[in-house]
C-alpha cells in the first residue's frame, strides 16, 4: 500500500531499533485470546462468608474477536474503504505498537493499521470494529511516553496520517478547526501570518490528537495553561460509531455537562477525536530568553518557587540539571558551551516595557538564591536556538545511548511549595544509580521529569531504575501531587493512579467508561483495567465486613 504522508520519517526512526519477532500470524493468534489473560486474583475466604479478608472475585474480562472474525473485519474494511485503507504489513504493525522512547513496551502489536481520511470513514471503521468486538487504538504522532498507543489486546491501530489539515481558521474569533494529525508546530507556522499562535508546546513531533488524548502541556503551561484550557469543542466518534460534537464555538458556555473535559485526557478510551476547535492567542509583542545558573538543584528550585510566589508573569521557566546541560553541550546546536551546573531557562513575553521589568525582578530573586551567570539571548535567532536546546532535551539524550540502552522518561507534579524538596531528593536518588540520568522539567508549574538511560535486559539495572522511578512517583503522591503532570497514564502508571485517587474514584471513571464503551473496545488496558471495578467492589465489601466484625466500643 502507498505510505501515508507522515510515515517515511516515522519508519526511518525505527530502522535501527531491535527487530520484532512478531509476524502477522503470531499477532492474530495472540490477539484472539489476549483478553482471557486479563484479571486479578484476590484473597479467598475458605468458608465463603463475609470476613475481614477480601472476598473471592474472578472478574470477567472483555471478550474480543477471534482470528476468523479479525480476518473477516479486515476484508470488510478493504471492501468498504479500499486496499490502501488498511495494512497488515509486519513493519507497519511494529511501528504502531513499539516506541523507542516510551518508558514501557510490550510484545503484543496491533493486528492491522487503518488509515481513515474523514470523520465519516472513522465512523465506518468503528462500526465494523464494534460489530466484531475489535479493540481500537487511535494514533497520531506516536510520541507518547507511557505506551499510550500500545496494543495489549491487538486490534486496529487507527492512524490519522491522512487527516492532518486545518479545516477552518476564524482569525477574527481567534480559533481554528483542525484534524488530529496536524503537528502543533506546523499549525503555528500556518497561522503566524494572522498574528496568532497556539501556545501549547510539548515535544516537537507531537500532534493535536495525541495532545488532546493526554491533556499535554509543555514549556508554556506556566503562563498559558495546558491542552485542556485551549479546546473549544470536539468532534468525537463514539464506540458504536455515532458522531457527536461536544459544544459550539464561543469561548464560554454553561450549557450542560462539560464534555470537552471528559474526552480531553481520556487517552482515546471513551471515543475517537476526529476534529478539534482550538482557541488561539495573539503573538506577544516581545519575547526574551534568559539562562541562569545555580550552585545546586535546590537553589534553582527555591528560586523558581519564589518567583512563582512573587507573581512575576514569567512566560516559561524550565529547569535542567548538570547532566542535562552536559547533554546540550554534547548534542551541540546552540553555538555555545554551557556550564554543566543546575540551570533555569526563562522565557519572558509581553510588551517591551513589561518584559524588561519582569527580567529585572526575576534577576533580583535569582541573585538572592546564589545564582551565578545571567545570559540573555542577544537576538531572536539566539533565543530560538536556546529554547530549541530545551525542547529537544529528550531526543538529545536518546542520541547519546549506548548499544542496548533504552530511555525511561517519566514525570510527576507537586504543589509548588514542595518542589525544592522533591527535586533535591529525586536528583540525589538518580545520581546514586550510577547511570546516565538527568532531572529537567516545567518547574514553573511544579512539573518535573527524569530521564534515565539503562539496559532493560540487565535485571539489576532495570530493578534499580524501577525502584528510583517508583520512589519519585510515590513521593509526589505523598506530597499531595500527581503521578503524571502531562504524560498521561497509559500502561505505565495504572497502579500509581490507584494510589493517587483511590479505588472509589477509579470506580467512577470505570462506570463512565462502561456507559460509553460497554464492550471495552476503545484503547483498552489504558488508564485502568476492566477488572479494577470488581477489585473496588471486593475491597469495599471486605472493608464493610471488617467493620461489622469489630467489637463495639463500650
Amino acid at each position: 500500500m502507498p505510505l501515508p504522508p507522515s510515515f517515511p520519517t516515522f519508519r526511518a526512526r525505527h530502522r535501527s531499533a531491535k527487530r520484532s519477532t512478531w509476524t502477522r500470524d503470531a499477532i492474530f493468534l495472540l490477539a484472539g485470546g489476549a483478553a482471557a489473560s486479563v484479571g486479578y486474583v484476590f484473597g479467598v475466604n475458605d468458608a465463603g462468608s463475609h470476613s475481614s479478608e477480601l472476598l473471592e472475585r474472578k472478574p470477567k474480562a472483555p471478550t474480543y474477536a477471534t482470528k476468523a472474525q479479525l480476518e473477516q473485519a479486515i476484508q470488510i474494511v478493504r471492501n468498504s474503504l479500499g486496499d490502501d485503507a488498511i495494512s497488515t504489513d509486519d513493519e507497519d504493525l511494529r511501528a504502531h505498537g513499539y516506541s523507542e522512547w516510551s518508558s514501557i513496551n510490550i510484545d503484543q502489536l496491533p493486528v492491522a493499521v487503518v488509515y481513515p481520511k474523514s470523520t465519516e470513514e472513522v465512523s465506518q471503521i468503528v462500526k465494523i470494529a464494534s460489530r466484531f468486538k475489535i479493540p481500537m487504538i487511535p494514533y497520531s504522532g506516536g510520541s507518547s511516553l507511557e505506551a499510550n498507543f500500545a496494543a495489549p489486546y491487538g486490534g486496529f491501530s487507527i492512524d490519522f496520517a491522512f487527516m492532518d489539515q486545518i479545516i477552518a481558521l476564524h482569525d477574527e474569533d481567534m480559533d481554528v478547526v483542525v484534524q488530529p494529525s496536524i503537528q502543533w508546530m506546523e499549525l503555528n507556522e500556518k497561522i503566524a501570518a494572522k498574528g496568532l499562535w497556539f501556545p501549547v508546546d510539548p515535544g516537537p513531533s507531537a500532534k493535536i490528537g495525541g495532545m488532546i488524548g493526554t491533556s499535554c502541556s509543555g514549556t508554556n503551561a506556566f503562563r498559558w495553561g495546558t491542552m485542556r484550557d485551549w479546546v473549544l469543542n470536539l468532534t468525537v466518534v463514539l464506540p458504536d460509531g455515532r458522531i457527536i460534537k461536544t459544544r459550539q464555538r464561543p469561548r464560554k458556555s454553561s450549557a450542560g455537562y462539560n464534555l470537552n473535559h471528559l474526552f480531553v485526557g481520556a487517552e482515546g478510551t471513551l471515543g475517537i477525536i476526529t476534529e478539534a476547535t482550538l482557541k488561539l492567542a495573539v503573538i506577544p509583542q516581545e519575547t526574551k530568553v534568559g539562562v541562569v545558573t545555580f550552585p545546586t538543584i535546590r537553589h534553582a528550585a527555591a528560586a523558581a518557587m519564589q518567583i512563582i510566589r512573587s507573581g512575576i508573569p514569567v512566560a516559561a521557566m524550565e529547569i535542567m540539571d548538570d547532566v542535562q546541560m552536559s547533554v546540550i553541550n554534547r548534542a551541540g546546536g546552540t553555538n555555545r558551551t554551557w556550564k554543566e551546573v543546575p540551570t533555569i531557562f526563562f522565557k519572558f513575553s509581553g510588551t517591551k516595557a513589561g518584559v524588561q521589568d519582569n527580567i529585572k525582578l526575576t534577576t533580583g530573586i535569582a541573585k538572592a538564591n546564589q545564582a551565578a551567570d545571567f545570559i540573555y539571548a542577544r537576538n531572536d535567532q539566539e533565543a530560538h536556538d536556546l529554547w530549541k536546546a530545551r525542547k529537544e532535551a529528550l531526543w538529545s539524550m536518546i542520541s547519546l545511548r549506548r548499544e542496548g540502552d533504552e530511555v525511561w522518561s517519566t514525570d510527576v507534579a507537586v504543589p509548588i511549595s514542595r518542589l525544592p524538596d522533591i527535586v533535591e531528593i529525586s536528583k540525589k536518588e538518580i545520581d546514586d544509580l550510577g547511570l546516565f540520568a538527568s532531572v529537567l522539567g516545567h518547574i514553573g508549574d511544579g512539573n518535573f521529569h527524569t530521564s534515565i538511560l539503562y539496559n532493560r535486559q540487565n535485571p539489576e539495572e532495570r530493578e534499580k531504575v524501577e525502584h528510583a522511578v517508583h520512589n519519585m512517583v510515590d513521593r509526589a503522591i505523598e506530597m499531595e501531587g500527581t503521578c503524571t503532570g502531562e504524560h498521561g497514564i497509559g500502561l505505565g502508571k495504572k497502579e500509581s493512579l490507584i494510589d493517587e485517587l483511590g479505588l472509589d474514584t477509579i470506580g467512577v471513571m470505570q462506570k463512565i467508561k462502561r456507559a460509553l464503551d460497554p464492550h471495552w473496545l476503545m484503547n483498552p488496558g489504558k488508564i485502568f483495567d476492566a477488572v479494577n471495578e470488581e477489585r473496588a467492589k471486593s475491597q469495599s465489601m471486605a472493608t464493610a465486613a471488617s467493620t461489622l466484625a469489630r467489637p463495639k466500643s463500650k
